[in-house]
């Protein structure tokens, strides 16, 4: 069973940022592409951001400018820094790993943005 470890979720304002983190077992964040998707209250499950081994990153139109994903390959650890936080960002945050044909998902960490 991979476990991927997500922290740094929570409540914050308008206009606030947070940062979140996904630890992953070494053997899979190596040969990995690492990213975020969100899910809110009824709706399906989105991508943020994802960001390959190689450091190439992808975003989706409404994160850009905004949120900056990066990998620290020393830690095994992908970030998902969030700035400018809006309200329609509000939605659990879960971390993803894909190395095809396999595919992994951390429990998911709420993001609450609301003033």
């Amino acid at each position: 069973q991979v476990q991927l470890v997500e922290s740094g979720g929570g409540l914050v304002q308008p206009g606030g940022s947070l940062r979140l983190s996904c630890a992953a077992p070494e053997r899979i964040f190596r040969i990995s592409a690492m990213g975020w998707y969100r899910q809110a209250p009824g709706k399906q499950r989105e991508l943020v951001a994802t960001i390959r081994s190689s450091g190439s990153t992808n975003y989706a139109d409404s994160v850009k400018g905004r949120f900056t994903i990066s990998r620290d390959n020393a830690k095994n650890t992908v970030y998902l820094q969030m700035n400018s936080l809006k309200p329609e960002d509000t939605a659990v945050y879960y971390c993803n790993a894909a190395t095809p044909p396999y595919t992994y998902w951390g429990q998911g960490t709420q993001v609450t943005v609301s003033s």
